[in-house]
């Protein structure tokens, strides 16, 4: 999502001019990300990122340029909005399911995944592993866009995924329902010595530049993957997938 250039993915998720804005965001549409024209601050704009503001969504204040360039239509009128694929969930459905489950509370915390496929795949990876839901950052990361709600295969139907503002404030509140949170670390303690049994959230950092300073220092436990080969990196859902079924593995044994 970081990437200035990119297209949306999805043209049927994309809402294009200020009167069909302004109608989804009445209309009740769930709207992922709002894109602004730079300096533009008349009536019906103000009108825009006041709803976009009342319901949270993501706002990019972006060039005329990059609008040109988003659109298909080539009257976007200063605004472009991107609508998500799915709705978002809430973290009581996370535990609501745990409970129904009747298991202990396992959570994954993605910290700034940017790749669709890395996410929807991630979101399968959780499903089969029996995770109760994934969490995900509002800025700097992809939501779920028609590509990841693909990627995974049917996985967002059963697996609840939240959107949170803050990732730390995220962790502190889980931590007080009683969760601890092991971060993937390349720097960490080898995997297989950690004990990662009972309610837990695992952490999965950006794919290049891994979990963020301020996350990593939150978590109670860094869990490194034994790398024998000529590189030194997995891919983030790679990592996810041996990651979570570590832990599968120790809740089996409980």
């Amino acid at each position: 999502m970081n990437n200035h250039n990119a297209k949306p993915e999805n043209n049927d998720l994309r809402i294009e001019g200020r009167h069909s804005v302004l109608e989804a965001f009445r209309a009740g549409r769930l709207i992922e990300r709002l894109y602004v024209q730079k300096g533009l601050s008349d009536g019906p704009i103000l009108s825009i990122i006041k709803e976009a503001k009342k319901t949270g969504t993501v706002l990019d204040f972006v060039p005329k340029e990059r609008l040109d360039h988003m659109s298909e239509t080539a009257r976007h009128q200063g605004v472009i909005a991107l609508l998500s694929a799915f709705h978002y969930s809430e973290i009581e459905d996370i535990f609501l399911l745990a409970e129904k489950k009747g298991t202990a509370p396992f959570i994954f915390l993605l910290d700034g995944i940017e790749d669709p496929h890395n996410l929807g795949a991630i979101i399968r990876t959780a499903n089969l592993a029996g995770a109760h839901g994934v969490i995900i950052p509002k800025r700097r990361a992809v939501g779920l866009t028609a590509t990841v709600v693909k990627a995974s295969a049917g996985a967002v139907h059963y697996t609840p995924v939240v959107r949170a503002t803050n990732l730390v404030n995220t962790i502190e509140e889980l931590k007080e329902k009683g969760l601890w949170f092991v971060c993937a670390d390349m720097e960490g303690e080898l995997m297989y010595r950690n004990n990662l049994s009972g309610p837990i959230g695992l952490v999965i950092g950006n794919e290049g530049n891994g979990v963020s300073r301020l996350v990593r220092e939150h978590c109670d436990l860094t869990a490194a993957i034994p790398m024998n080969g000529d590189i030194d990196s997995l891919n983030a859902s790679v990592a996810a997938g041996i990651l979570a079924y570590e832990i599968v593995r120790q809740r089996l044994l409980e």
